[in-house]
C-alpha cells in the first residue's frame, strides 16, 4: 500500500536501453520501432511488467509514447508532463515533443524515409491511432509492419519483472448496488441493439465492473487483467489467469460465466466467424481487430457497452461514495491540520509530507490503496502538473512558498481524489490573486445548472474564464470520471477543451480542477469530485436541468482567498461549502482539530 521513492526510472535509462533496443531492431531488419505508453488493455497506469515507455527512455508518466529509430529517437509527452520529461530523459538521446500537436504522426511524416520499415505490436496500439499512423508513413514512403515479438520485450526479457497475478474477489452486492447477471442481461441487450451477436471486452475497468470483481493487478486500481467475450443473451466467457481465481469466484460468477485461459482467447476469437462483434476501437487494441477479420466475424465498431453504464453510479454507489468522502475528508482534515501547525515550524520535505497524508488515511483502517502516487509539490515542484516526489526531487517545504498536494484513496466504497494548495508562512500578493482566479472558476463549474445533453467540453470554459481574463490559462484538463471502487481516471465523460460527445448524465462523477502554474515558482490547483445530479427547478425555466453535488469535503486555505475579488454569489457558495465541511467533519475529528476547522471555515 505504501508509496515509494525510489526512482525506478531516470535519464540513464537511455544510455543502458536503446543500444539493447537497438540491436534487437537490426535482428528483426526494421529500421524503427514504435513506443507507446498504454499496455495490452490499453491501460493508463500499468502494471510494473508493461513499463515499456519508462523502461526505454525513462520517462515515468502516465500518458506519452516514443519513436526509436536507428540513428535519433524522440519522446512525446502532453501538457500535463512538458517539465517533468525535461528531467527524466537524456536531450542527448531523445527529442522531447508535442504529443498533441502534431505527434508521433508528424514524426513519422517527417523523419523517416522512403523504404525504411517501421515495427509496431499490434497489441500495444488502438486501430484509429495505426490509421493516422500509416497515413503518414505513407507520405514519407516508409512502411508500417506489425511485428510479433516486440523488440523492447526482448531487449528487457532479462531484468523485466513476471506479469501480476493477484487473486479475484468478488465485490459485494452492497457496494455494487446491481447483480452482475443483471449487468449482464442489461448490456447484452445494448449488444443486440447495436446489431451484434457479442462484445468482445478487453478494459480491465469493465471486465471488473460487468462481473463484480476486483483484483489488484494494475498499480492503485484494484483491476484483474482479463477480457471477456459477453454474448447478446448475457452469457459470457471470462479469460482469466488461472492463478487469479479464488476458490470462491466460479460459484459466484455462476453457469452463465465460463471461465476460461488468456491461451484460449485466440481459439475463441476465431470461433466467432460469421458472427456480428462489437469491440470498442478506442479501448481495445488493433490485434483483436486482425483476429476477428482473420477469422471471419464481420466486425461493429463501437464505444465499450459497459461504458455509459459504469459511468452512470447507481444508488448504492453513490451513497458509498459519499461514506468514503466523509472518511477521507476527515483523514485529509487532520492532515491539513496538521500542516497548518506542527509542519509550519518543522518544516518536512516532500517524502515525509506524503507518508504523513497516507498515515492519516491509513489510520481510518479501511484503506485498500492510494488511488494514485501522491503528488506533493513545495515550490517550484508544484508547477510540475503530475509531479511525484522521489529522494532525488526531494524538496523541503520553506516560508513564502505555497504547498500543493493531490491524493485519494481507495475504499471498498469508492475513490478519492482531492487537491488542495497551502500557504507555508505569508503567501505573496501574485499567489493570492492566482489563488483566487482558480477559486472563482471552481466555483463556475461547482454551480453551474445545464440541461440534459450538455456535453462536459461544453462547460470547460466555466473553469478557465477567470484566468483567460487576464491572459491566463492552465495546460491541462479541468475534469476526469472517476470510477467507484475502480480507476480514478474514468471515461467516458470528462471535462477538458478537447471536443467529446459524451453527455453528462445523472450519477456520473467528475473532478473540478483548474490550476496555475509559474513555471520555477509555484503551483495551485484546487480540486474536488463532484456528480451530476438533477438540480432544483429554475424558477420561470422551462427545462429540468442537471447540476453538481460536492462529494470532497476539506477547507480550501482562507489565506490564499482574497474576498474582494469573489462576488456576493461566490462567497455565498465557498460559505456555505464550508459551513458544510464543518458540520459533516466537524464531529468526526479531534477537539485541537474541530477548533482549528472552525477558524479555517470561517465565513468571508
Amino acid at each position: 500500500m505504501h508509496q515509494t521513492f525510489d526512482d525506478h526510472a531516470d535519464p540513464s535509462f537511455g544510455s543502458k536501453h536503446l543500444p539493447l533496443i537497438r540491436e534487437q531492431l537490426r535482428k528483426q531488419g526494421l529500421d524503427g520501432f514504435l513506443i507507446p505508453h498504454e499496455d495490452e488493455h490499453q491501460n493508463e497506469y500499468l502494471p510494473d511488467a508493461n513499463e515499456r515507455l519508462s523502461w526505454a527512455t525513462g520517462f515515468t508518466g502516465s500518458a506519452g509514447a516514443a519513436v526509436v529509430l536507428a540513428d535519433k529517437a524522440a519522446v512525446f509527452v502532453d501538457g500535463r508532463y512538458t517539465l517533468q520529461v525535461k528531467h527524466q530523459i537524456d536531450p542527448a538521446l531523445f527529442e522531447a515533443r508535442d504529443l498533441v500537436d502534431g505527434g508521433v504522426p508528424l514524426y513519422i511524416e517527417e523523419e523517416t524515409k522512403g523504404g525504411q520499415v517501421i515495427g509496431y505490436d499490434p497489441r500495444l496500439h488502438s486501430p484509429d491511432a495505426l490509421g493516422w499512423l500509416k497515413i503518414s508513413a505513407k507520405k514519407s514512403g516508409a512502411v508500417l509492419k506489425a511485428v510479433d515479438d516486440n523488440p523492447v520485450d526482448a531487449a528487457w526479457a532479462a531484468a523485466r519483472p513476471p506479469q501480476p497475478a493477484a487473486a479475484i474477489h468478488p465485490h459485494p452486492l452492497q457496494y455494487s448496488g446491481e447483480e452482475s447477471a443483471d449487468k449482464r442481461a442489461r448490456v447484452g441487450a445494448d449488444v443486440a441493439k447495436a446489431g451484434a451477436d457479442a462484445a468482445v471486452l478487453t478494459a480491465p475497468s469493465s471486465i471488473a465492473w460487468l462481473f463484480n470483481v476486483r483484483g489488484g493487478d494494475v498499480i492503485r486500481s484494484p483491476l484483474p487483467l482479463g477480457q471477456a467475450i459477453l454474448d447478446k443473451d448475457g452469457t459470457a466467457t471470462l479469460f482469466l489467469d488461472p492463478a487469479k481465481v479464488t476458490p470462491e469466484l466460479p460459484a459466484f460468477l455462476g453457469n452463465q460465466v465460463t471461465l476460461a485461459r488468456p491461451d484460449d482467447l485466440p481459439a475463441a476469437l476465431g470461433a466467432l466467424k460469421g458472427k456480428t462483434v462489437l469491440i470498442d476501437p478506442a479501448q481495445s487494441s488493433a490485434w483483436y481487430f486482425d483476429a476477428l477479420e482473420q477469422a471471419g466475424a464481420e466486425v461493429v465498431r463501437g464505444a465499450d457497452p459497459c461504458a455509459l453504464p459504469r459511468a452512470c453510479k447507481n444508488a448504492a454507489e453513490i451513497e458509498g461514495t459519499q461514506a468514503a468522502h466523509v472518511r477521507d475528508g476527515a483523514a485529509l482534515t487532520r492532515f491539513l491540520y496538521w500542516l497548518a501547525t506542527e509542519a509550519q515550524t518543522a518544516l518536512p520535505d516532500e517524502v515525509e509530507i506524503v507518508s504523513k497524508l497516507e498515515s492519516f488515511r491509513e489510520a481510518t483502517g479501511l484503506l485498500k490503496d492510494l488511488s494514485f502516487d501522491t503528488i506533493a509539490g513545495a515550490g517550484p515542484n508544484g508547477a510540475v502538473v503530475h509531479y511525484r516526489p522521489t529522494h532525488k526531487s526531494n524538496r523541503r517545504i520553506e516560508p513564502g512558498q505555497l504547498l500543493l498536494v493531490d491524493s485519494g484513496g481507495q475504499y471498498l466504497d469508492g475513490t478519492t481524489d482531492v487537491t488542495r494548495t497551502v500557504a507555508i508562512g505569508q503567501p505573496t500578493a501574485e499567489m493570492i490573486d492566482r489563488f483566487t482566479l482558480v477559486l472563482k472558476g471552481h466555483i463556475a463549474l461547482a454551480k453551474i445548472r445545464f440541461p440534459a445533453g450538455t456535453t462536459g467540453s461544453a462547460l470547460d470554459v466555466l473553469a478557465r474564464a477567470p484566468l483567460w481574463r487576464r491572459g491566463l490559462d492552465f495546460d491541462h484538463g479541468t475534469g476526469h470520471g472517476v470510477g467507484s471502487y475502480l480507476g480514478v481516471h474514468e471515461g467516458p465523460q470528462r471535462i477538458s477543451k478537447a471536443p467529446n460527445t459524451v453527455a453528462l448524465r445523472p450519477g456520473m462523477i467528475v473532478s473540478n480542477e483548474p490550476g496555475f502554474y509559474k513555471t520555477g515558482d509555484f503551483g495551485i490547483r484546487i480540486e474536488n469530485l463532484q456528480f451530476v445530479t438533477e438540480a432544483e427547478p429554475i424558477a420561470g425555466g422551462e427545462r429540468p436541468m442537471l447540476g453538481f453535488e460536492t462529494l470532497t469535503l476539506a477547507p480550501i486555505d482562507p489565506t490564499l482567498i482574497d474576498p474582494a475579488m469573489l462576488s456576493a454569489d461566490e462567497r455565498a457558495w465557498l460559505n456555505a461549502y464550508h459551513a458544510r465541511v464543518l458540520t459533516v467533519i466537524g464531529p468526526q475529528v479531534e477537539p485541537a482539530v474541530r477548533a482549528w476547522l472552525e477558524g479555517a471555515c470561517a465565513a468571508i
